[in-house]
């Protein structure tokens, strides 16, 4: 597991009592782990490195997909997050783990 749900919702400044909004934001959390793990060949959950990047690209994603529900179309991302998407993606793709960081 990337990402859990406390976690999503500090980051979506969701309080951890309101609980309306948990059965939308597991699902986002588990979309955003398919999206990485569909997008990234050979995900290592024991490397530190990727794990941090992929926290933050789920992170992204679910903050993009819950602030921008009524934009989405299609399941396309907004616009503004796209090019740290897909920078993100290139470097869990390409990465190395040779130099921790």
């Amino acid at each position: 597991m990337i990402l859990d749900l406390k976690t999503a919702k500090d980051f979506l400044r969701i309080d951890q009592d309101y609980r309306l909004e948990d059965e939308l934001i597991q699902l986002l959390i588990d979309n955003a782990e398919t999206y990485i793990l569909d997008a990234v060949d050979n995900f290592d959950y024991t490397s530190e490195r990727q794990m941090r990047k992929a926290k933050l690209l789920a992170l992204v994603l679910i903050n993009d997909w819950y602030e921008n529900r009524e934009l989405i179309q299609d399941g396309k991302l907004s616009d503004r997050v796209r090019l740290s998407i897909q920078s993100l993606l290139l470097q869990l793709q390409y990465g190395s783990d040779s130099i921790e960081g």
